[in-house]
Formats: structure tokens, sequence, C-alpha cells
């Protein structure tokens, strides 16, 4: 029997096209960006993306918006493989309604944000939008609050990418804070709570959306950033290289790389760099580079709170998450920012099963009085609290220095480090030789307080006394630490994740 109906195929590919419709493409491209669907296609595995609620309109009858539809509403959303592995994604459209948030624009993100929660796979989010969609008013505000009570749901259960890849505006711009990475653009991306026209009006300052949330701002002063990508194809590699270190979800190990490859030179370079002086800095960039597999280190937050550094890599194949002190800025010494940086980094490595590797060269917290009225001591105990919550493996190597709390902070036995190494150099102590006489022997002479600095050195500043207490458990060359780590990390990996691991929220540090 014949239909007297006919699937018109025509009429519903045109209407497809409309939905990516690409009108202001030129417009977008001046502007140093890619459109929505282009930033798809570079990131999702060619013939693999599954597009969600490809026609949803806005339901706003206000201002005349019932006139100004358009299918899609300024997002695009479904699944797809990056690289092989299943990934959830959202990309904002600025081409259609500068990519505000309406209603149904917000359902779309958080219908997807249940999808990855469901399919227990990552979650990456590409923010180009100017914010609420205002002729909405509370409408778009409660689609806001969904998508932030779904980050908050997701997190600590699978890694959550947000990459501002335009303006992200507004209140719009918490759910990339509660997310575990940003990446942002260099020149074309800009994240603030109240814009240039909003602070001018409130508070008569001006100042310039770059000055307010621009990459500069974000990656070296608040610290939201954690890379920053020279245009939208490398910020979408960064992408793609970041996912490589994670796992889908809470209950997964990242996947090892069986080719690991490694320069045999920095087998013995790795012997000469730590001066023989401990008041002499040096970069300690270059012990990682000794100890990772080439060309795989990732680090995060690079210009913000530069005394630490915190790094994703390899060793070995093996994805590892790095923390070292960085003597060569404010000697190694830990200050607020760099507490933060690395608890919240700590954090994010337990959640998702990456080994820490914590290389120690620290002589103590930062010192002064802008420090202690703006909590060093919270901002500390933050790290302390990370380490110790932390069942991750924990591998702590002290390289010089390791002084007082500073000492403990960095993951000592005590704060649940697996395993700890010491090089022959090494100093352990609650402070220098130096500053311990002046307390103990303040009276002294100086002749009778040079014997007595030798004389502390000679019993406390050496590694043999830790390990013959049981807080090192090895005393090694510095050429041996790659070839110990991998030993453990080899171990480590045959270990199922424990079934019953109980995923903790990534609060924002």
């Amino acid at each position: 029997m014949e239909s007297n109906s006919k699937i018109d195929y025509q009429e519903l590919k045109e209407r497809l096209d409309t939905v990516h419709v690409e009108s202001r493409k030129e417009k977008q491209h001046k502007s140093g960006k890619l459109t929505a669907w282009e930033r798809i296609c570079l990131l999702i595995d060619e013939g693999t993306f599954v597009e969600t609620n490809v026609y949803i309109e806005h339901r706003c009858t206000y201002f005349s918006m019932q006139n100004k539809k358009q299918e899609g509403d300024g997002v695009i959303t479904g699944y797809g493989k990056v690289d092989g592995r299943t990934v959830c994604v959202y990309a904002q459209d600025f081409t259609v309604f500068g990519g505000s948030i309406s209603k149904m624009n917000a359902k779309k993100i958080a219908d997807i944000q249940m999808k990855a929660l469901q399919m227990k796979v990552p979650i990456i989010g590409l923010f180009d939008s100017g914010g609420a969609r205002v002729q909405e008013g509370i409408q778009s505000l409660s689609g806001h609050g969904n998508i932030f009570f779904n980050n908050v749901k997701t997190s600590g259960i699978i890694p959550q990418i947000s990459a501002i890849m335009g303006p992200c505006a507004g209140g719009a711009s918490y759910s990339p804070a509660l997310t575990d990475f940003i990446l942002m653009v260099e020149g074309t991306s800009n994240m603030f709570i109240t814009g240039p026209r909003v602070v001018k009006e409130a508070i008569g300052q001006v100042v310039s959306m770059d000055d307010l949330g621009g990459t500069e701002t974000h990656s070296i002063m608040s610290g939201m950033a954690d890379f920053v990508a020279q245009d939208d194809k490398l910020c979408i590699a960064y992408i793609k290289k970041l996912l490589s270190y994670l796992p889908d979800n809470y209950k997964k190990r990242p996947n090892v790389y069986k080719v690991a490859p490694f320069n045999m030179i920095k087998k013995e370079k790795i012997n000469d760099i730590v001066p023989m002086s401990n008041r002499q800095p040096f970069d300690t960039h270059e012990v990682i580079k000794c100890l990772t597999d080439e060309g795989s280190i990732m680090e995060m937050k690079e210009k913000y709170a530069p005394n630490i550094i915190t790094a994703l890599a390899r060793i070995g194949g093996y994805p590892v998450g790095i923390i070292a002190n960085q003597s060569s800025q404010k000697s190694g010494c830990i200050d607020i920012d760099a507490a933060d940086k690395a608890a919240g980094f700590i954090r994010i490595c337990d959640s998702f099963n990456i080994p820490l590797i914590n290389l120690v060269d620290v002589s103590g917290f930062y010192p002064g009085k802008e420090q202690e009225q703006r909590g060093i001591i919270r901002h500390g105990a933050k790290m302390l609290f990370a380490y110790s919550e932390a069942e991750v493996l924990k591998v702590t190597v002290i390289l010089r220095k390791a002084y007082g709390g500073s000492y403990l902070a960095m993951c000592s036995k005590e704060l649940g480090a697996d395993m700890v190494y010491a090089w022959p150099n090494a100093e352990i102590a609650v402070m220098s030789a130096e500053a311990a006489i002046d307390v103990l022997y303040k009276d002294a002479s100086e002749e009778g307080k040079e014997k007595y600095r030798n004389e502390y050195k000679k019993q406390f500043m050496t590694p043999f006394e830790a390990a013959h207490n049981g807080y090192v458990d090895e005393v090694i060359v510095p050429s041996e630490t790659r070839k110990k780590i991998i030993n453990i990390l080899s171990m480590y990996q045959e270990q199922a994740v424990d079934e019953n691991k109980i995923p903790h929220k990534n609060i924002p540090m």
C-alpha cells in the first residue's frame, strides 16, 4: 500500500544546514577565532560525532524574541571520540545570539553534562559567549544554575576541561572555575564577572577587557588559566594532549605509553644539576627534564606562583603529576599562591589516579607580615590536607633542602608518602645550621658559633640521620632516581583501582 506522506529528505538536509549555518563565519575568522562547528571538527575524530538536541529553540517572547529564533540556539552539544576515546563536548556558537545562554541553551549543556556522567567519560566545554541572555532575565539565570550544579555533581568523578576561546562573561565564568582544567587563547579569550562598562558605571574605573580578564591576567595574576595557547588550533591540540594523561573516570587509571623515548645522556647529567651550596639557586626544570620521557612535560599554571612547579608528564611511559620547589624563585619557599596551586593539583591527580612525584628543595614557608595577614597558615594547611587525604601513589625525592613545616608540606612520610628517597647532599632539619645555632647559642662568640654549626651539620644536616630514624627509605645518587621511580610505577600500575573508592569533589583552590 502506498503511503500518502512522503519524507522530504531535501527539506531535512536544508533544515540541518540551517542549524549549522555559519552566516557570520567571516566575522568570526576576522576576530582570530574558529566557529563552534570548526572547533568540534578539529577536536572530534572524523565521522564519530553524535549531536544531541539538534533543533532546540529558545522560548522567549519578550523584546520580540519570538521573531528571532535559530534552531540549535547558540550551542552545539554531543559526544564522539578523541584519539579513539569517547568524550562529551559542548561548543558555544558566538555567531548565534553572541553565544548567550538561554534557558533552552543551558538545557542542552546540562543534558550533555548528565550524559557524560552517565557514560563516565570526560566532558569538554568550548566557551565563546557574552554570558546570560538578557532578554530572558531569571530564566537565563536558572539555566546557569543548572550548569553549575552539574559541574559540581560531576566533579571528581569524570575529568572536566574548559577552553575559553572567546568571551566568557558574567556568571557564566563560574562554570569553568568549577572544572578541573582551564585553557585560554591569547588575544581572543577573556573571562570576568563584570565587564568594563559595568565596572566604569559601578566604581568609575576605566579598564580594558584584557586587563580585566585576558590571558595575562589569568595566567600570571589570578592563576585561573592552566594553559595558554596562541590560537584555537593549538588550544584544541592542548586539549588532546591533556586528555592523554587522564583516565575516563575516577575508577580507571590513565593509559600507559609503551614507547618511552628517553635521552640516556640525561641519566648522568642529573648528577651535576644541584649545586653543592644550599644557598645557590638552580632551575628545577632541569631535574624534571632528566627524569621524564622526551617531550612529555605539560606544565600547568607555568607563570603563576612560579616558586612551585606543577606538571603532568610521563616517566617510563607512566603518567605522573610532578610537584617541585623552584629554588630560583623566592628560594623555593611556599607562599599563599604556591600552596593553593599545589593543593589544587594534588586533588586533581588524586581524583584521577595519577601518581604524584614530589621533588623537594624547600627552606620554609615564605615569611613576612603580608603573608601572615593574608592567611599563609590557612592556605598552607590546604597542602597538608590535600597530601594527607590523597590515596594515590606518592613518591618523594629530597633533592637538597627540606626544612621545618615546609618539609612536611612537601609530602613527608607522615603525610602519606609511600616512598621517600633523598640525594646524598640532602639536608632534613627544622632549619638551617646557621639559623639553628643563632637560636641555640645566640650569645656564643663567632668562633664558638662556627664550631657549633659544624657539629650541627655533622649530626643533623645529612640524609642518613633521617634514614636511620625511618623517615627516608633510601639515600640514592641522582642518576638512580628515574629507574627507582619507574620500578615503583610499574608495580603500582598492576594494582586495580579500589572498586570501593569514594570520589571527592575538587573545590576550586
